[in-house]
């Protein structure tokens, strides 16, 4: 299961580099924003905390004030548009932790504020709702319309914020959508579309900001398209032993995803693992397999909603 953003009611072959878009007040090439510290390499991460919902008073007190060395937060306070700022996010930074913007690449949910230009748009990028989460539809990411519309400005976001880097929610996309809805696709097509965004989105960052990490949120299959690889620096992947919440993952797909994830570690690729647990038997279970797979772990809520200790 993917994890989205719960709404805060409580809380295409190859694409050329897009020019424009981001000005100034971001970061210099050397890695470091104004009052920040350079980036951790990426073996220099042992723990990461995931929180994109539940920051007290809109504060990022408790993410500053954990003890991880690496940081998954949104781009805005009310996951609209209270955009976290560079002095904000460079505190975090002080802390000594690695801070990644979350953002979507492959879908829209409802309370975005770009989702009223989405659904505007000629080019019908709205496609079927996500069934698992109602205020979620998937998008034709590999129209020209959703990158101006959505990944762009998010990027210049997050480079303007001085974020180390982003985490890209919903490649999976190419493989949830409804293809009736694409006539004439097929998913190693689409899955190659994906790609495309995700080399696009790479090298639009890193032209901005050669140190700036771009991280994908599961789909490790698509490893095997070229480019892929050099695109990203690390990987996100939910639910590698346990299933929201508590449940041991045994199925097929869960093997499939571990030996895919295994391999982005042997080809040196970060891994950020989540899984979601809450009995202390199965926390320190998951924490056990991070550190035989050397793999980043954390063991949280799925409604990343707080800080929970580092594993160990």
């Amino acid at each position: 299961m993917l994890v989205m953003l719960i709404v805060l009611v409580a809380g295409a072959a190859l694409v050329a580099l897009a020019a424009g878009g981001f000005g100034a007040g971001g970061r210099g090439a050397g890695g470091s924003s104004a009052g920040g510290t350079a980036s951790l390499p990426t073996d220099g991460v042992r723990s990461w905390v995931y929180q994109l919902q539940g920051y007290p008073d809109g504060q990022l007190d408790g993410v500053v004030a954990a003890p991880h060395d690496l940081a998954v937060i949104d781009l805005a306070r009310d996951a609209q548009s209270g955009w976290f700022t560079p002095e904000e996010i460079g505190r975090v930074r002080r802390s000594g932790k690695v801070v990644l913007a979350y953002l979507e690449i492959g879908a829209i949910e409802d309370f975005r504020p770009e989702a009223a230009a989405v659904r505007a748009s000629t080019d019908d990028l709205v496609l079927n709702r996500w069934e698992d989460w109602p205020e979620e539809h998937f998008v034709r990411y590999w129209e020209e319309s959703w990158w101006e519309l959505v990944v762009r400005p998010r990027l210049d976001q997050a480079l303007a914020a001085g974020f180390d880097g982003v985490y890209l929610d919903t490649p999976l996309a190419y493989e949830e959508l409804d293809r009736s809805m694409v006539p004439g696709t097929s998913r190693s097509e689409l899955a190659r579309r994906m790609v495309a965004l995700i080399e696009r989105i790479s090298a639009y960052a890193k032209g901005h900001e050669p140190d700036f990490w771009v991280v994908p949120q599961n789909s490790p299959e698509l490893r095997t398209i070229p480019g892929y690889l050099e695109a990203v620096d690390g990987i996100g992947m939910e639910e590698l032993f346990f299933l929201a919440t508590d449940e041991p993952c045994t199925q097929e797909w869960c093997v499939e995803n571990l030996e895919h994830t295994r391999a982005l570690r042997r080809a040196g690729k970060l891994v950020l693992a989540v899984d979601y647990a809450d009995r202390p038997a199965l926390v320190a279970e998951a924490c056990r397999r991070y550190a035989e797979e050397g793999f980043v772990g954390y063991v949280t809520r799925v409604e990343l909603d707080g800080v929970r200790p580092p594993c160990g």
